[in-house]
């Protein structure tokens, strides 16, 4: 047992030492790390780990059946040249390359860089292996824009312009509209 001495009070009154019993404060630590304990192993298995890059089937009895991926143009931006390359999954479907040509336009205060060769090739290419041509097919071909962080901003508006400068027709309620073939995206390194 604990005992807590207080003094004896200057004399005349009377010694208040006190026993303080610690069995039931021991009882109550030892009731909560039980308690903490508990939870702490319910709080492991409550975690569900995902993996949002491999899904798995519905229905685990049912087999799906495998689709071929869609092809990609991956458009890669080098310091002399660019790089088109279309692939199906990891497969490289074809490749080409295309010379830096800028061409300014405007003032010297209020200069544009164009790449009118890049549009001109990304637009065959995308009459060659592009997948969505239909009116009435709502989807578009998917561009992906691989680039370094040191590549000026005015160069990647001039690539993104070549890139959605290929057009086609599409189907909409309020009648067809010419719209861009490819829904770009950007890499991350």
């Amino acid at each position: 047992m604990g005992g807590v001495d207080v003094g004896d009070g200057g004399g005349k009154k009377r010694s208040t030492n006190s026993d303080i019993n610690m069995i039931p404060f021991i009882d109550l630590l030892m009731v909560t790390i039980a308690f903490l304990l508990i939870t702490a192993v319910w709080v492991t298995n409550s975690r569900m780990n995902a993996d949002a890059q491999v899904p798995g089937p519905p229905d685990p009895n049912k087999e799906l059946t495998p689709q071929t991926p869609e092809k990609v143009l991956n458009l890669h931006i080098g310091e002399s040249e660019f790089g088109l390359v279309w692939k199906q999954g990891a497969t490289v479907v074809n490749e080409v390359k295309v010379n830096k040509s800028p061409v300014e336009i405007g003032s010297a205060d209020s200069k544009i860089v164009r790449y009118p060769e890049l549009a001109k090739r990304i637009e065959e290419e995308w009459k060659t292996h592009g997948g969505h041509r239909d009116p009435s097919d709502k989807k578009l071909d998917q561009a992906i824009l691989h680039t370094d962080n040191r590549t000026p901003f005015k160069e990647i508006v001039a690539v993104l312009d070549a890139l959605y400068a290929p057009k086609r027709e599409m189907r909409l309620p309020d009648g067809n509209k010419q719209v861009p073939v490819f829904n770009m995206t950007f890499s991350v390194r």
